[in-house]
């Protein structure tokens, strides 16, 4: 045989011992790609730790070529696998090995999985097909989970193990992978891949087996904690309001009373907002659910300063507001409707028109935080002047030239933005 077929099978060997440690560590909830320098460290702690044993040298040295999948380097490494309390630690150097060794086992397996499924019906027995497929289908499961800790954006990996899953829906399957696409979002909060995945699976349970109550739950607070270590993770919190499909009214409340004291600590992470803003809109019958929200953002736009993503919710809640007040769904006389809505509307362009006047008139400090915080009052208040078309008697220009001139305020808030200044205010209405 050729050196190349020798180093397969150093290859295999290593990918056997990554392969039995996850199938006998079935609690690790962390995994992390280090430099073989870092692991003397971790071998001062409890753990065990793996070595490339002497029969893969033997095997190497059987040929005197080159060494084309780079297993040699590994020559001098005492360990290139570390696992305990649940934490497992990969070699950097091992990492391009075991990935072509995985790839390798996982298109075989795919293969001669396809060729089984694909077998025409007239089999005379049936278990003996469902006999012979178990075992392609145990090796899909496998390697593609190797190969997915190792390069989790594969697809069509994760569609080897939608392909399996499917043929017989498991409830114990389906929670082994949100296991592991869990174990995968801890190291790659990003992973597209893993987050689509993971809304199959629960798809998939919702269908066949339980009512989802608990495992959105779970799911939820699992992606506030990813939340917490991935800041502004679109992807994570894309996820969470997906889950709302999945909640009842109960949940939906909950969540938004949980996520209201999440944005009190992350004032500038826009998704939290928007995630909010999806549970009210599905909660549109409770308006008290607006009136708190613009409360709790008016304090926060006073005490917090840098707050683009605040201003934004802001305005999302104010457009509703608006559109709720001038297009009320009560049908009463004609006269009592519009005198309601010219006292509603009143009150809240007083509490709007408050705001923009205290950020306006916060004192100047030595980070310009005051000047950005006018900035965004300034901004807020031409987007309100564009918003609401009124009659006379709601007095909104009487409300505004008791803050000043708007394109006064605008030129000296922003003066760099002058042109787009005057653009956009020649495209107000008419006093």
């Amino acid at each position: 045989m050729g050196h190349r077929s020798y180093s397969a099978e150093a290859s295999e060997i290593l990918l056997e011992q990554f392969e039995l440690i996850l199938d006998h560590h079935k609690l690790i909830d962390e995994v992390g790609f280090i430099h073989p320098s870092q692991f003397a460290e971790l071998n001062e702690d409890s753990g065990v730790s793996w070595s490339p044993p002497s029969s893969i040298w033997q095997i190497l040295d059987e040929s005197r070529e080159s060494d084309p999948t780079g297993l040699m380097c590994l020559r001098n490494e005492k360990t290139v696998f570390w696992y305990g309390n649940h934490k497992l630690a990969i070699s950097i150097q091992v990492v391009p090995v075991l990935y072509n060794a995985a790839r390798l086992a996982h298109m075989e397996a795919r293969r001669s999985y396809e060729r089984l499924i694909n077998v025409p019906k007239r089999r005379s027995s049936l278990n003996a097909t469902n006999f012979e497929v178990q075992f392609p289908e145990t090796d899909i499961m496998k390697h593609s989970r190797s190969l997915l800790i190792l390069s989790p954006e594969c697809g069509s990996v994760w569609n080897s193990r939608k392909l399996v899953l499917s043929r017989e829906p498991n409830l114990a399957l389906l929670i082994d992978e949100l296991n592991l696409s869990m174990l995968i979002l801890s190291y790659s909060p990003k992973s597209e891949q893993a987050w689509s995945h993971r809304r199959w699976v629960i798809k998939k349970i919702a269908e066949k087996f339980l009512d989802l109550y608990d495992i959105i739950g779970k799911e939820s607070e699992f992606v506030k904690r990813i939340a917490e270590k991935s800041k502004m993770n679109y992807r994570a919190w894309s996820h969470r309001c997906w889950l709302i499909l999945y909640m009842n009214k109960g949940q939906m409340l909950d969540e938004l009373d949980k996520s209201r004291k999440w944005s009190e600590l992350h004032v500038a992470d826009n998704c939290c907002y928007h995630y909010r803003r999806r549970l009210m809109l599905n909660l549109l019958e409770d308006n008290s659910l607006k009136d708190d929200e613009l409360r709790s953002s008016f304090y926060m736009c006073h005490s917090v300063d840098l707050l683009k993503a605040l201003w934004i919710h802001r305005r999302h809640l104010s457009y509703y507001l608006i559109s709720r007040i001038t297009n009320p769904i009560d049908i009463g006389s004609p006269c009592k409707v519009q005198l309601e809505m010219i006292s509603a509307l009143h009150c809240f362009l007083g509490e709007e028109m408050e705001l923009v006047r205290t950020c306006l008139n916060i004192p100047a400090d030595e980070f310009d935080d005051a000047r950005t915080q006018a900035q965004h009052a300034a901004s807020y208040l031409l987007w309100i002047s564009k918003k609401i078309v009124l009659s006379p008697e709601y007095r909104f220009q009487e409300k505004l030239m008791e803050i000043g001139d708007l394109k006064t305020i605008l030129m000296n808030t922003s003066p760099e933005k002058s042109l787009t200044w005057e653009r956009l205010l020649d495209q107000l209405p008419a006093d």
